[in-house]
């Protein structure tokens, strides 16, 4: 099922405006938490494992060329996908499917900083370093922002038992408006769909 906007978020869509908003604080139990802290502590090397050499070649190169508008740095542009891909998968995420959420909440703006005070690429809250991180995590750096946004991503989508609509309204702070996860969901489908067709989730 495809997703239906409405022309105003087709206009800002296109235009490339960033539509961040902001994860809301709340209690976390003590088992959550820690497991939650394990997820973002852990520091492995960030090279990400594709079925093949061969896909590893064609995706770098497709998403460079789709991303060049956005980081014309070809390096920083490659680091920037290979990061995306390692800690989209290693919290079982769709790689498209996170650039899509980037590119909605941020535009590809590293140290966007939104009006509630989300930060970086992915938006993350500074409430969630003092939560499940440590003090001198730096919500600005590249790994970090993506490695926080993907576990919080992958934790709502656990809250609400595989419901995309409903986890990507819990990562804006906009709970059952249609709105944000409409417009992650197109940027997705139009902009970074890669081979593999994209899982079904319910649009409202």
């Amino acid at each position: 099922m495809r997703v239906t906007l409405f022309p105003a978020l087709c206009a800002a869509l296109l235009a490339g405006s960033a539509w961040a908003g902001a994860q809301k604080y709340q209690p976390l139990a003590a088992s959550v938490q820690a497991a939650l802290h394990s997820s973002v502590s852990d520091r492995v090397a960030p090279e990400p494992k594709f079925p093949s050499v061969e896909e590893k070649v064609n995706w770098l190169a497709e998403m460079s060329r789709r991303l060049q508008k956005h980081m014309p740095d070809r390096s920083g542009r490659l680091e920037f996908l290979k990061t995306v891909y390692y800690e989209a998968q290693r919290a079982g995420l769709d790689p498209q499917l996170v650039l899509g959420l980037i590119q909605v909440e941020s535009g590809f703006r590293k140290y966007s900083v939104s009006g509630a005070g989300a930060r970086g690429y992915m938006q993350v809250m500074p409430f969630w370093v003092k939560l499940i991180g440590t003090r001198d995590n730096d919500l600005f750096h590249l790994r970090t922002n993506l490695r926080y946004g993907c576990t919080i991503l992958r934790f709502y989508l656990d809250i609400e038992k595989g419901d995309l609509f409903r986890a990507l309204g819990r990562y804006n702070g906009s709970l059952g408006q249609p709105e944000y996860p409409n417009m992650v969901r197109a940027a997705w489908e139009k902009h970074w769909a890669w081979r593999t067709h994209i899982v079904q989730a319910s649009s409202r």
